[in-house]
């Protein structure tokens, strides 16, 4: 029987990030992680991947990046030019589904959390464990770097907080599924589960 299910996602991270967390959550994985390898390409190709001739089910999961309301913008305007016309205004924070006679139902995901700017790395921190002392001291420890000398964009700012503390933890380094993975990050906090859940109503 053909898998009538995919989950578009930007990247190798994002990939990685639901693997560990299906995992974690036993659920089963009744449909194709397809790593889009960037937005651009992703929203390129949208209208194509909604055409696969087996397809009933697509969940989109993309980074709000500084703006939350142009992302959603640019994403559904695609949707309608694809015949989807039942949109919301704006996204549902527990992530949208989208259900339109004669065409897949579509999910859409935008990270970290349907509600704020931001971007993968954002919807991991949330993951941090409670009153991690190390986070604390990462925060601290960048924000103690002079401005001339960070050499990273400022709107990547959670980037170099999230792999700072990676590198103090038991495996230096270690990428974001193998993180949830080691059970450095709580893959049980209400974000994880949350997102989870959309996965269910989704996919299910």
């Amino acid at each position: 029987m053909p898998n009538t299910g995919v989950l578009l996602v930007e990247g190798k991270d994002d990939e990685h990030v639901f693997y560990a967390l299906l995992e974690f959550h036993h659920i089963p994985e009744v449909f194709t992680i397809k790593d889009k390898e960037g937005i651009s390409n992703l929203l390129s190709t949208l209208e194509v991947e909604l055409l696969a001739s087996d397809l009933t089910r697509l969940g989109i999961v993309i980074d709000a990046d500084l703006d939350l309301g142009a992302r959603w913008q640019q994403t559904t305007d695609i949707l309608r030019n694809a015949g989807y016309a039942d949109i919301p205004a704006v996204p549902n924070r527990d992530g949208t589904i989208i259900e339109q006679p004669g065409h897949p139902t579509v999910g859409l995901w935008i990270m970290p959390e349907n509600t704020l700017p931001g971007m993968l790395e954002n919807f991991v921190s949330f993951l941090v464990p409670a009153n991690d002392s190390l986070w604390d001291r990462v925060h601290r420890c960048i924000e103690g770097i002079p401005k001339a000398d960070r050499r990273f964009p400022a709107d990547h700012l959670i980037k170099a907080q999230i792999h700072t503390w990676l590198a103090w933890q038991e495996d230096p380094g270690a990428p974001l599924g193998l993180a949830i993975t080691k059970r450095y990050l709580e893959a049980n906090s209400p974000h994880a589960q949350q997102l989870m859940n959309w996965i269910l109503r989704l996919f299910s």
